[in-house]
């Protein structure tokens, strides 16, 4: 069978394009945190990734500009939260560029290694971190999974199009 291609629609790399074409992607939501001096940060992620059973690791890009940064970059300890569907605030709070993500609204509390664990989740890992990757204006986190709990329950949030959304039946 021979593929077909529209070479009238095709476009030279860069940044738009990676967007354009990873908006057809549906990806996990997930919520990284980490303890920092002067408190707790935390961001949204797409970008999880199983990478090994043995020893058990995960993986995430982050952002060298996103405020979470400074903290990730120093600390020995991340949390990884899988968001369930009904967590679409959460997702966009933790999104949010300024947003109080540890604030009132939000049901946290410190966990392994003090680790912020957020409450409701379909299920969290906390992770020793193991390596920094650079990666173009990011860095990949590569982190040992020391504790968790895949208790939550419930569906995933995925992020698709631009958006958060569910799964369908």
């Amino acid at each position: 069978m021979t593929a077909s291609f529209d070479l009238d629609s095709t476009r030279t790399a860069a940044p738009e394009l990676l967007r354009s074409v990873f908006r057809q992607h549906a990806a996990g939501v997930a919520v990284i945190t980490a303890a920092g001096a002067a408190g707790p940060v935390g961001f949204t992620a797409t970008s999880l990734s199983s990478v090994a059973a043995e020893p058990p690791l995960v993986s995430f890009g982050v952002g060298t500009s996103s405020s979470s940064w400074p903290v990730v970059a120093e600390t020995e300890y991340v949390g990884v939260h899988i968001l369930g569907e009904g967590q679409h605030d959460l997702a966009a709070t933790f999104a949010r560029t300024g947003a109080d993500r540890f604030g009132p609204a939000t049901d946290w509390r410190s966990g392994p290694e003090g680790v912020p664990l957020l409450g409701g989740v379909v299920a969290w890992l906390v992770g020793r971190v193991a390596a920094r990757i650079p990666a173009g204006d990011h860095r990949i986190v590569i982190a040992e999974v020391v504790a968790g709990d895949p208790s939550g329950g419930g569906r995933p949030l995925v992020y698709h199009q631009g958006r958060f959304t569910a799964l369908r039946d």
